[in-house]
């Protein structure tokens, strides 16, 4: 039965106007609960109801205010309440209140105030915050596996950690640091976890030990693959010299003038026999660049590719290739009659700018080490033909690239879930160790301090990182969201 008594609707237009009263039952003193009929007086309440049709619905509601029957009660009066109609000191019903929450949790503020008006709902942006504000924080069951990682509010200068259900993906906290102390002020009581996922970090794990000692440590595959991303882009460089034979001869530009100059002012002061700290504050540089200069044999030589578009002197350039390495000084003249005679259509300047550019014997791959290292870290079921070539071709240049490439395939593999994959891991390590890749090798000090979570993780099924998700077929990380893949350096 309605806890009102509708006595009147009028149609006014834009707006339907509902008179209502409440009905002649006892109701309880919210002070003592003694329920009382008696009325001292009425009191009038306009409220909004949900719209109908398009068009608002006001409700005018009587309500009666009535006596305490206890003496000595605090409320000597008080007025009646409509439960699950009306709550006190509100101006709309409880429907359509829970109507604008669900909008405004939705769109949050001046968007769900936007909508509301086409919804013939109006509320004002800061009524829709104050909504917002009102809505009660869900409870989430504490999951049997959680996944823990961190991620920036703003880059460089504060971060915050985010717990979520591994299983379901769902988000069960957000915590507002990422410090030991405060994930393990909030694991401790939290018996039902069995299974922690994280990245390398040593903070969380130590965190996670002493909140949780019974509980596993997973090392999340995500963050193995984007560590390992960092490592091959060290060493491509380090044997630019090597790989660098598959590029064309060009004049280097500044950065590759200046890069030469530290390489050699770096290798002076170690011959003299200043540390690498001590190299870095007498020339200004980091200590990380310090160390790439210090292991680079030569200087590198970072140029940027040219990009040519396809023109109509391509099918002849083998043509033009023969006769130039047979007579170096045959007039182009002579060469464009040539290749007109072949079927060339295009103009003496075209054939010109090509020869100047020396395309005609441009007939090695061109790479950047960023380019290098991402046809290293890419599938190769996902490389086209030509990449694939210029991946052979920069891989054969010395045995410390095809070593590397042969190592991050062969990591790969050890990301798919299967059993065993702790012992290979182990010959993985040996292996790597034994070969002059450095950075490779730290990467393996990395995993050797981590080795039980990492061994607990590798033959398990796919956990999602909190903040990423899997990544099927490519050692490149891809955040969620928008499918895009990430720069290999990328942590």
């Amino acid at each position: 039965m309605s806890a009102l008594v509708i006595e009147d609707v009028a149609d006014g237009g834009a707006v339907i106007r509902v008179t209502a009263r409440t009905r002649d039952a006892p109701a309880p003193c919210p002070v003592c609960g003694v329920a009382t009929g008696r009325v001292h007086g009425y009191h009038g309440r306009t409220v909004a109801d949900v719209p109908v049709d398009g068009r608002r619905v006001v409700v005018r509601v009587r309500v009666r205010r009535l006596v305490c029957p206890v003496l000595g009660c605090r409320r000597q009066t008080f007025r009646e309440q409509v439960p699950g109609l009306l709550e006190r000191h509100q101006r709309r019903t409880t429907r359509l209140t829970g109507q604008i929450s669900g909008v405004v949790k939705e769109l949050c503020g001046r968007a769900a105030s936007r909508l509301t008006r086409v919804l013939a709902a109006p509320v004002s942006y800061a009524t829709a915050l104050r909504l917002l504000r009102r809505i009660p924080t869900p409870t989430v069951p504490v999951p049997r596996v959680i996944g823990v990682d961190d991620f920036a509010l703003r880059r460089r200068h504060r971060y915050a950690t985010i717990i979520i259900d591994a299983e379901t993906g769902e988000r069960v906290d957000v915590l507002p640091d990422r410090e030991a102390a405060t994930l393990e002020i909030w694991l401790r009581g939290k018996e039902g976890i069995e299974v922690v996922c994280r990245d390398g970090s040593a903070t969380y794990a130590e965190a996670i030990r002493r909140a949780l000692p019974d509980a596993a440590q997973v090392s999340d595959r995500w963050h193995l693959r984007s560590n390992l991303c960092t490592k091959p882009l060290a060493e491509v460089r380090a044997h630019a010299p090597c790989w660098g034979t598959a590029n064309p001869p060009r004049p280097g530009g500044v950065r590759e003038q200046t890069t030469r100059e530290r390489w050699h002012k770096v290798h002076d002061l170690l011959a003299q026999g200043v540390g690498l700290l001590d190299c870095s504050r007498r020339l200004g540089l980091a200590l990380n660049t310090a160390k790439r200069y210090a292991r680079s044999p030569e200087p590198t030589a970072q140029r940027i590719a040219p990009q040519y578009r396809p023109t109509l002197v391509d099918p002849y350039r083998d043509h033009l290739r023969t006769r130039r390495a047979a007579d170096p000084a045959v007039p182009v003249t002579q060469l464009f009659r040539e290749i007109k005679a072949l079927g060339y259509t295009g103009s003496p300047n075209l054939l010109h700018r090509y020869l100047n550019q020396g395309r005609a014997e441009g007939d090695r791959p061109v790479s950047t080490p960023r380019r290098a290292t991402r046809l290293l870290l890419t599938h190769p079921e996902r490389l086209r033909d030509k990449e694939t070539t210029l991946l052979a071709a920069l891989t054969a240049t010395c045995p410390e690239m095809t070593e590397l490439a042969r190592y991050v395939s062969e990591f790969a593999e050890l990301l798919t879930p299967a059993s065993g994959n702790d012992t290979r891991l182990t010959e993985w390590i040996t292996s790597v160790r034994a070969t002059d890749l450095p950075h490779l090798s730290s990467f393996c000090n990395g995993l050797e301090l981590d080795r039980a979570a990492v061994n607990a993780g590798l033959p398990l099924a796919p956990l999602p990182c909190p903040c990423c998700y899997p990544v099927a077929d490519s050692l490149n990380p891809v955040r969620s969201g928008p499918e895009r893949s990430r720069r290999p350096m990328r942590n």
